[in-house]
């Protein structure tokens, strides 16, 4: 009787170790599987939220550089892409005057080197009968190119109402070699210090004429004469027409009469007298504009 009892004890222990065990087991398995499922989606968040962070973390677009400066010190933004051509600004739309076109200075300079820079420019002669040879000179120190009134000189003197009209006289502009006289144009200080060297007074305001030197003050050249009120480049022919005139033996003269033109060896920068300002020796029919001699 004790052998059938104890299996029949150890089937019915088996048993009971069974019915607890499989709730256990399932409770295991229940347990594994949510801290699985809990690991899964939380690594899931973290990608994502990591995700995230690295795309807040970059800026969108990237911090354009600082507007450049302009030469004018302006502050302008950075040029961007554009399949247009951009605008230009309003001041780059404003017409800048020429050399020829700008209003002359308020003031020129007084004093200059002393020094002279002979102008690298030479043409044709212009006229016939006696041909002279002439330079142009510049003082240094001052703001004026001896080519550019070089070329201008020799524009005036070719000019068909110059002294090429008479059939006589010609001139041909020079860089080197001998010259029959010079032209030079200076500050009213050396002005004074050449003229005054022969004897004559121009106060720093006039031109003269010494020896083989034609000195045409600077201070004439760019501003002009309050008596004449054509443009400066009829002031200019009217200096040079004058001096030349006289190198080439013209002396002066006064007004031939009221509402008439001017000789242009007539000092027309101490008054007019009634005449008009004129730059030319001879009108455009190639009649000579002439006045009393003045003594």
């Amino acid at each position: 009787m004790a052998g059938p009892d104890r299996h029949r004890r150890g089937r019915r222990r088996a048993k009971k170790r069974a019915s607890i065990a499989g709730p256990l087991a399932l409770a295991a398995v229940l347990v594994l599987g949510a801290g699985a499922g809990y690991a899964a989606w939380h690594k899931s968040r973290a990608s994502e939220g990591s995700a995230r962070l690295g795309t807040d973390s970059v800026p969108a677009t990237t911090t354009p550089p600082a507007p450049a400066t302009t030469a004018d010190g302006d502050r302008s933004p950075s040029p961007t892409p554009t399949t247009t051509s951009p605008k230009p600004s309003k001041k780059a739309a404003k017409p800048t005057a020429s050399a020829t076109t700008s209003a002359p200075p308020a003031s020129v300079p007084k004093h200059g080197t002393g020094y002279f820079t002979v102008a690298r420019a030479s043409g044709a002669a212009s006229g016939q009968g006696t041909i002279r040879r002439y330079k142009v000179e510049v003082e240094g120190g001052i703001s004026l190119s001896a080519t550019d009134a070089a070329h201008e000189i020799a524009v005036i003197l070719a000019d068909p109402r110059g002294w090429t009209a008479d059939g006589h006289d010609g001139f041909q502009l020079v860089s080197s070699g001998p010259a029959d006289f010079v032209i030079k144009i200076a500050t009213p200080d050396t002005v004074d210090r050449i003229c005054g060297a022969a004897g004559l007074d121009t106060g720093g305001e006039v031109n003269c004429d010494v020896g083989a030197t034609v000195v045409v003050n600077l201070k004439r050249w760019m501003l002009g004469s309050p008596e004449f009120d054509g443009p400066i480049a009829g002031y200019r022919a009217l200096i040079i027409n004058h001096e030349v005139g006289h190198r080439i033996g013209h002396h002066h003269e006064g007004c031939p009469g009221p509402g008439k033109p001017a000789p242009v060896m007539m000092q027309q920068i101490k008054g007019l007298h009634g005449c008009v300002a004129n730059q030319w020796p001879y009108d455009s029919q190639g009649r000579y504009i002439s006045g009393p001699p003045v003594a």
